[in-house]
């Protein structure tokens, strides 16, 4: 983008709040990060808001770029960057951690750094590490800034899969069977940690799922029959993250619940279920966003397993002190009996991601839960709270 065109600093008051959506980012969810900031900008009222799209490279180099949400989408099976949308290779955007002063401010070589005016609140629309970790909020309460979604450590929580299910079992929360591959474990003695994972076959049973641990959208994710695929499922997983999880098969219905807060607390959607997906053999990353599997909103779930659901929803917000917006993913068991996968402090927002779904068929349109969601970081502070 080049310098011509720069938003201005608004000089007179008042002024509407100006929300920085901040998307991309070094992890393998670069891409869909991009789409989900698409979505967003799309649907923030200009009228209301003024927006400054700022953009992180896959090398981690902030940039200003293009307003232009019709070309972050997935266009011939193909996942957009933050490169696309900026015209000036090196130049950059930084924000200050001067929390008396949250200036964004722009630089090219061999010009004058420009100063783009105060950012109000920052949307981050980041998936993965270094931005939905706990990373970036850190940044931002260096900063001052107030951000949309939640704080350090519920997001550095809601990251570490392994560490989610420790605070979730600490609060009696129903959580399945896995165990921890830390990656000097697998680099010092593979076979001790192949030999626990044997182990924990015998009790729970094949086939299993390795994961990383710290990862999302179902990348690096292989569901393992036999040993034999065991070691080339935890290369793939350590591409994504050093440290892996392994998850036994927990049968029955996958079924999910938005929670949002409001005011007066968080409250839980309806929930949705995802159905199996026939050519896939579970709902991956391919599942989700390029063949766009479609969920079934509302779940056909009794009353009292709604209930059930959205208590377990809310109660897994607090547990994990999240703040803005969560999705919870469960498994219905055959039992009738809910588990509790995983939950999610910043989930996708792409046209087809459950989240908006679920809370669209609530009663909270698109735009509104937008809205809503920045409405909250507004009124809340940086720091201790």
């Amino acid at each position: 983008m080049s310098s011509e065109n720069l938003p201005q600093s608004p000089d007179q008051e008042p002024r509407k709040p100006r929300v920085a959506v901040v998307f991309g980012g070094r992890s393998s969810e670069h891409g869909i990060s991009v789409v989900t900031a698409g979505a967003v900008m799309r649907a923030i009222d200009r009228e209301k808001y003024d927006v400054l799209p700022i953009g992180i490279t896959l090398d981690g180099r902030w940039v200003l770029a293009a307003d232009e949400p019709d070309r972050m989408a997935i266009t011939d099976r193909k996942v957009p960057n933050v490169e696309q949308l900026t015209d000036a290779s090196e130049a950059s955007v930084v924000l200050s951690v001067d929390p008396a002063n949250r200036e964004v401010v722009y630089s090219e070589p061999g010009s004058v750094p420009k100063a783009l005016g105060e950012v109000d609140v920052v949307f981050p629309v980041l998936h993965g590490p270094y931005g939905e970790d706990g990373t970036l909020q850190g940044l931002l309460e260096l900063s001052g800034v107030p951000y949309v979604g939640s704080g350090v450590l519920s997001s550095a929580v809601g990251q570490d899969k392994e560490y989610m299910k420790r605070v979730f079992l600490s609060f009696g929360l129903p959580v399945g069977p896995y165990e921890v591959i830390r990656p000097r474990e697998w680099a010092a003695d593979p076979s001790a940690a192949r030999k626990r994972i044997v182990d924990f076959a015998g009790e729970h049973g094949w086939p299993l799922f390795v994961k990383p641990a710290r990862g999302g959208s179902s990348m690096g994710i292989t569901k393992v029959n036999d040993l034999s695929g065991l070691d080339e499922a935890i290369e793939e997983a350590q591409r994504h993250d050093p440290k892996v999880l392994v998850e036994s098969l927990l049968t029955g219905r996958e079924i999910e619940c938005g929670v949002l807060e409001f005011e007066d607390g968080p409250r839980a959607s309806v929930p949705a279920e995802i159905p199996p997906v026939s050519a896939h053999d579970f709902y991956d990353f391919e599942a989700k966003y390029i063949d766009s599997a479609a969920g079934i909103v509302p779940a056909p779930l009794t009353d009292e397993q709604t209930a059930e659901l959205q208590r377990l929803a809310v109660a897994a917000f607090d547990a994990a002190s999240c703040e803005g917006l969560v999705r919870a993913d469960f498994f219905l068991q055959d039992n009738g009996e809910f588990v509790i996968n995983e939950i999610n402090t910043m989930p996708g927002f792409t046209p087809i991601s459950m989240y908006p779904r679920m809370w669209q068929e609530t009663g909270v349109s698109y735009p509104e839960l937008v809205d809503l969601l920045i409405q909250a970081a507004l009124r809340r502070s940086t720091g201790l709270r």
